[in-house]
């Protein structure tokens, strides 16, 4: 009966392996991606905007969340009971961290969009513009602060479950022990709540500038305006806002759910930034402009091999 339970525990931790490792291969290819083109113009003093920024420090947050996920998932089956609970915890914070920052950083991609591309004119508009957009680097530093002392708090709140005399659970159905972090949930709600607040306000000022400009034109009559631009600009804050409100709901489930099965959870949490991310490759001109390169370099070295494999085996047939 252990051996047959044993068997099933081992099915599920492939089960969930695969994906995570697929995701994981794919999501560092995408994030690599994208820091490395930014990172490369900033060496080579090409213009680095705001918004370049913001999208590097989200490609490496992102990148490093999927890291700490995948060692969660490795050193459970691996170590077992022999494993220091007190890493599985600092592993996790990490996690937390990063989580923490992404939804941030986004928060903060949201706004600076938000203060470049709407036409308000108000006073409090414009100094917000020239405070936000021009000192960048300053708020992706408070970004990272924020998501620092939240993911301390969560820690803080978790350590006297380890210094009280829990039971370590081995399931795949249980990343951590004893769902040490249930004491956090409300805590964890509360510290989400702020960013996705923040860029619901934002898209939803971006939008109504968007829509309010695109019928002033259309009013207009000019035949000469192309409002695809226009449109393809709410199109992407629409896409991003729907991202996050529904990785919103699954960060604040991943909590509620902690002690049944948070494990696709973390998968499904992984996900989305991958898919936001191509997203974001997708709808930057320099980064589709890259990427293009970067397969078109592929293509010709793939069939530059075929022709040349082929060229090969007609002279060995001719001779």
């Amino acid at each position: 009966m252990a051996d047959s339970t044993e068997g099933d525990t081992d099915v599920q931790y492939l089960g969930l392996l695969v994906p995570t490792l697929i995701v994981l291969i794919v999501g560092l290819v995408i994030h690599s991606f994208t820091i490395g083109v930014n990172v490369t113009d900033w060496r080579k003093r090409r213009l680095v905007t705001p918004v370049d920024h913001i999208v590097t420090s989200l490609g490496i947050s992102r990148m490093c969340a999927q890291c700490a996920n995948i060692l969660l998932l490795f050193i459970n089956p691996l170590f077992g009971r022999n494993l220091d609970l007190s890493i599985t915890l600092i592993i996790g914070s990490g996690y937390d961290f990063f989580m923490y920052a992404n939804m941030w950083l986004t928060s903060l991609l949201s706004f600076v969009l938000c203060l470049k591309i709407s036409n308000f004119h108000n006073s409090l508009f414009m100094y917000l513009k020239r405070v936000i957009v021009h000192r960048t680097t300053y708020f992706i530093g408070a970004s990272v602060l924020l998501s620092a002392v939240n993911s301390l708090i969560t820690l803080l709140l978790a350590i006297p479950n380890i210094s009280s005399d829990v039971t370590y659970n081995t399931t795949m159905g249980n990343l951590f022990m004893d769902c040490m972090y249930i004491d956090s949930v409300y805590h964890v709600t509360i510290g989400v709540f702020f960013p996705p607040l923040s860029y619901c306000i934002s898209s939803v000022l971006l939008f109504i500038s968007l829509h309010h400009h695109t019928t002033k034109m259309k009013r207009s009559k000019n035949l000469s305006i192309n409002l695809e631009t226009y449109y393809s600009v709410m199109k992407f804050v629409s896409v991003t806002f729907i991202y996050n409100t529904v990785y919103f709901i699954f960060y604040i489930l991943y909590y509620y759910v902690y002690c049944v099965s948070p494990a696709w959870l973390c998968i499904i949490l992984d996900f989305l930034p991958v898919l936001h991310s191509s997203y974001l490759i997708y709808r930057t001109a320099k980064l589709r402009s890259q990427i293009s390169k970067v397969l078109q370099t592929v293509m010709d070295f793939v069939f530059q091999n075929k022709n040349t494999e082929t060229r090969e085996n007609i002279e060995v047939v001719a001779l």
